[in-house]
């Protein structure tokens, strides 16, 4: 059986996921760096990176990259932060993502598939000189 998490241990992990979708580098980078996984995931399977990939942060997804965040870990829906950026037309993260080593072809659906959906031509492009 196990125990609930702690209320303090909540917060402090509700703070880091704000942290991400704000793209509060500095003070995301200083949790990671103080024992954080970079890997972290919500109670949705959304990672650090993919928040902050979903809200248009290039240097917090860089950063946490860095650190070890997989660029290509994929939610509780299937979804990776390359498809999520792809969905809300987010060229810089994109572009941080493709650098980090993320494949356009992972998760459901892919980056490349959402690019098709909503007519991202330079997107598929972009996948194509990767």
């Amino acid at each position: 059986m196990s125990e609930a998490p702690d209320s303090e241990v909540v917060e402090l992990a509700t703070k880091i996921f704000d942290l991400a979708r704000r793209g509060e580098t500095e003070a995301l980078v200083a949790y990671v760096d103080a024992g954080v996984p970079a890997n972290l995931t919500n109670d949705r399977g959304d990672s650090l990176v993919m928040l902050a990939a979903y809200h248009g942060h290039a240097d917090a997804v860089q950063e946490l990259l860095a650190r070890g965040g997989e660029a290509d870990r994929v939610n509780d829906r299937g979804q990776t932060p390359l498809a999520g950026a792809v969905f809300k037309g987010e060229e810089g993260v994109i572009r941080v993502l493709l650098a980090g080593g993320a494949d356009p072809l992972a998760g459901t659906p892919n980056a490349v598939d959402t690019a098709r959906m909503f007519g991202k031509t330079e997107l598929l492009e972009l996948f194509g000189a990767h």
